[in-house]
């Protein structure tokens, strides 16, 4: 038998005290669960937006490099672009969200001037290099995004279920042995009280005779 489920007024304050604590984690399981799920329906509704637009950039972005391809030919599109820095634009950070690190990006557009000589290049080459600019800033977004669902995801799950191991397994076992124990008291009270009064009434007796 369970130590706990031994019938002291010990076990009882301790039972009820664990039952109230269980309660209060459900609760706040239950609350962070709501506050991600609220999160996540935001996050959802950013990528859907970014999906039905950068599907045409992408498109936008390829039609110009071709265009600059016929242009300026394909070795001289390469040069160019092998002379483009790499860019370090993009800042990583973590927000909380209930305990829960959701990553973030700061995304700050390089200079726009091009890296590349003007004489060797025409137009072309300049609305591609600003189209695939644009295609860069949404896949960063995308990223960011996907990832930031992903981990409330599983973060959701694993509040799920620990309030419903709470909420199904943990509350009700402490609410049964609350009731059980405090039967248990009651019934030995009762026949506490009924002995008592059984001493009572034959010392009452013997005082009389």
């Amino acid at each position: 038998m369970d130590t706990r489920e031994f019938p002291t007024k010990g076990n009882l304050i301790a039972n009820k005290n664990t039952l109230a604590l269980a309660k209060m984690g459900y609760e706040l399981m239950d609350k962070k669960r709501n506050v991600l799920v609220s999160e996540i329906v935001g996050i959802v509704d950013q990528i859907r937006e970014i999906n039905a637009e950068i599907n045409g950039t992408f498109a936008d972005a390829y039609a110009a490099l071709e265009q600059a391809n016929v242009q300026l030919g394909i070795m001289t599109v390469r040069d160019m672009a092998a002379a483009v820095p790499v860019c370090d634009d993009v800042k990583i950070y973590t927000r909380n969200v209930m305990d829960s690190e959701i990553p973030m990006a700061e995304y700050k557009a390089s200079d726009i001037t091009p890296a590349y000589p003007f004489f060797k290049t025409n137009e072309s080459l300049d609305i591609a290099r600003m189209r695939f600019s644009k295609v860069r800033e949404l896949v960063v977004k995308m990223a960011v995004l996907e990832n930031a669902a992903f981990r409330l995801s599983t973060n959701i799950n694993k509040a799920q279920k620990r309030a419903n191991a709470l909420k199904n397994i943990t509350i009700p076992r402490y609410e049964e042995l609350v009731k059980n124990i405090s039967a248990s008291l009651e019934e030995k009270e009762r026949e506490e009280f009924t002995r008592l009064k059984v001493i009572k009434k034959n010392k009452q007796k013997t005082n009389e005779e």
